[in-house]
C-alpha cells in the first residue's frame, strides 16, 4: 500500500509538471491565434506608432515604406493583419472604400497628433497660431468636415502670439521662399487629387501656414523613419503627416500642441 502511494504521488507531480511546462509554453501572438498555434505577422510602417506597439508586445511584424503599403499586404494574404492610424482605417477600409473586404478590429492605443519642427525651431510656435486662428474662426473644422473627420476627434486650439527666435527658423523660410512638408501619401491626411496635387486635411492645414508665412509650399514624401535626419539637414522645414507624440518624437523634435486624437488599430481581412 505504502509502495502504491508513492507511485500515485509520483505521477500527480509528473502530471502538474507538464501542465506547468505547457502553460510557460504560450506566446503572446497579438491576442489571436488558429488551431495549429500560428504566429500572426503584422505589417506595420517603419518609424511609427503601430511599428512601436507591435514591438513593445512583441509581436512579429513585417516593415514597410507606409501604412498604405501595411493595407496591401493584408489585401494581399501577405500578412495576417496590419496596425494603422484609425483615421487611416476610416478612409481607407470598408464598404465603399479601396479595400472593401478589410476591417479593424483592437484598438490598442489613444494618442494624440502633432506637428514636428527642428528641435529649438520658432515655427511650431508660429504654426501653434495659425491652427488656433483656424479653430477659432471655423476654418479648421470645415476642413475636418470636407475630409470625413469628425468634429470630436479634434483637439481645440487657442489663440496665441509669436515671437521670432534668436536663430529664427520662421526668418529661414521666408527668406528662402519655400516652406517644405515632409509627407508620406496617408488619406486623410496627405493626399493626390485627380489632378496629381496634394490635398487632405493636414496638407490644407500646411498651405495655411505657408500663406500666411508668405512663401510657396512643397510636400516631398519622406521615410517616414527618417523624419528626423530630414529635420535635422534641412532637407525639409516641418513633419505634418498625421505624427503621433510619442516621447521619442517630443524629444528629438519641438512640436506643436495636439490638434487631432487618433488611435493605433489592428485590420485584417473580414470573414
Amino acid at each position: 500500500m505504502k509502495k502504491f502511494k508513492q507511485l500515485l504521488c509520483l505521477a500527480l507531480a509528473l502530471t502538474i509538471s507538464a501542465s506547468l511546462l505547457a502553460a510557460c509554453g504560450q506566446k503572446d501572438n497579438g491576442g489571436s491565434k488558429d488551431s495549429d498555434e500560428k504566429v500572426l505577422t503584422y505589417a506595420v510602417e517603419g518609424g511609427s506608432a503601430g511599428e512601436e506597439i507591435a514591438l513593445e508586445k512583441g509581436w512579429k511584424v513585417t516593415t514597410l515604406e507606409d501604412q498604405a503599403a501595411a493595407l496591401m499586404e493584408v489585401a494581399s494574404g501577405t500578412s495576417d493583419a496590419a496596425i494603422i492610424d484609425l483615421l487611416m482605417a476610416g478612409a481607407m477600409i470598408g464598404e465603399g472604400t479601396s479595400y472593401p473586404d478589410l476591417t479593424y478590429t483592437d484598438r490598442l492605443t489613444e494618442e494624440e497628433y502633432g506637428i514636428g519642427c527642428r528641435k529649438g525651431s520658432d515655427l511650431a510656435q508660429y504654426i501653434n497660431c495659425v491652427l488656433g486662428d483656424a479653430y477659432q474662426s471655423g476654418t479648421m473644422q470645415k476642413l475636418a468636415q470636407q475630409y470625413g473627420i469628425t468634429e470630436e476627434l479634434l483637439v481645440p486650439q487657442q489663440e496665441g502670439t509669436f515671437t521670432a527666435g534668436e536663430d529664427s527658423d520662421v526668418s529661414y523660410i521666408q527668406q528662402k521662399g519655400t516652406l517644405v512638408v515632409g509627407i508620406t501619401e496617408f488619406a486623410p491626411m496627405d493626399y493626390k487629387d485627380e489632378n496629381g496635387q496634394w490635398i487632405g486635411f493636414d496638407a490644407d492645414l500646411a498651405k495655411l501656414v505657408a500663406e500666411r508665412l508668405g512663401v510657396e509650399i512643397q510636400f516631398v514624401v519622406i521615410d517616414w523613419g527618417q523624419k528626423i535626419n530630414e529635420l535635422d539637414s534641412k532637407a525639409i522645414d516641418v513633419v505634418w503627416n498625421g505624427m503621433t507624440l510619442t516621447d521619442g518624437v517630443m524629444s528629438a523634435m519641438a512640436c506643436t500642441n495636439a490638434y487631432c486624437k487618433n488611435a493605433q488599430v489592428v485590420v485584417v481581412r473580414g470573414q
